[in-house]
């Protein structure tokens, strides 16, 4: 945590952050442009394609692929907080960012990760119901409840988000503003402060901690009744399939869960700082683009509706 040192009355509070970012080596930063603008112009058009063909197809309006819009949406945005920003600064030397948005960068990365996490719990509920409880599936997964787990994940990532940054805009930063990470978070800010930052690892650990374990716990809770499930099903081709899909769902979950729950669990020390920008590229720049892949490539239902599409363009 953070102290007020001995002589803050007389130390400057910052108009500004510097953001150390990923390396100082220009051979790297380009690199590193190239291979981030890619993943994230895939991640756009997968995603963005996600929306369009739901949106424009009557036979994707179910409850399934309405989550599916909503995850594509998140990952959007969620992408776009940090990625755009972090692009810029691999091609400049000064990675300036003013307090103000770095508050804002901080408060909207973190509305709209905690929110993909409750929505990935509704999306492995609505799985479950489908497999487990398919002559019931219509029944459960009504149109007001898919609203219900829809805007009950909105409100409560930003209600979660609005939390932190309401705590962390609170602090005095003054001294050293150069924040160790490619983007603004709350662990790289509050190493910056100077006052005391007990309740906000507190907060940290205990909010955003338990938020990330309860969605994880529930989210693998009901893979292990969809596996349990899948293992009655007669055909061995059937079960395969059912279960490699299964699987690959599952792998981004953890993937997402995993370092989420790496990156904010633990203590705020300089050298878990260094890890978590690294852990940081996975939920920022490689889950978002990998979720349009798990969840359409081998859909059935979304080949179809892309034929028919292009087929109808044509």
């Amino acid at each position: 945590m953070s102290q007020m040192p001995p002589n803050s009355l007389n130390w400057t509070l910052v108009d500004g952050f510097v953001l150390l970012g990923l390396t100082e080596e220009p051979s790297l930063q380009r690199t590193l442009f190239i291979m981030f603008l890619i993943t994230y112009t895939l991640n756009l058009i997968g995603n963005g394609f996600i929306i369009v063909i739901v949106l424009l197809e009557p036979t994707l309006r179910t409850p399934m692929y309405f989550f599916l819009v909503n995850l594509s949406f998140f990952d959007i945005c969620f992408s776009s907080v940090a990625v755009p920003k972090m692009l810029q600064d691999l091609l400049t030397h000064q990675k300036v960012i003013s307090v103000t948005a770095c508050l804002a960068q901080m408060h909207f990365f973190h509305f709209l990760g905690s929110s993909e996490v409750l929505l990935l719990t509704a999306m492995s509920y609505d799985r479950y119901v489908a497999i487990c409880k398919p002559l019931h599936y219509c029944g459960i997964m009504n149109r007001g409840r898919c609203l219900l787990f829809a805007v009950g994940s909105w409100c409560t990532g930003f209600l979660h988000s609005l939390m932190h940054t309401l705590f962390t805009a609170r602090l005095p930063f003054c001294g050293s503003n150069i924040v160790n990470h490619f983007f603004c978070d709350i662990k790289p800010l509050l190493k910056l402060a100077c006052a005391d930052t007990t309740l906000n690892v507190y907060l940290l650990a205990l909010v955003t901690g338990s938020l990330v374990m309860i969605s994880f716990f529930l989210t693998l809770l009901t893979y292990i009744f969809i596996s349990s499930a899948l293992l009655r099903i007669r055909s061995s081709a059937g079960r395969l399939r059912a279960f490699s899909t299964c699987a690959s769902h599952l792998a981004v979950v953890v993937l997402l869960y995993g370092t989420a729950i790496f990156t904010y669990v633990r203590p705020i020390t300089e050298e878990s700082l260094h890890v978590d920008r690294i852990a940081a590229i996975f939920f920022t720049v490689l889950t978002p683009m990998l979720n349009p892949l798990i969840y359409t490539l081998r859909n059935q239902d979304v080949q179809n509706a892309t034929k028919r599409l292009f087929r109808s363009l044509v």
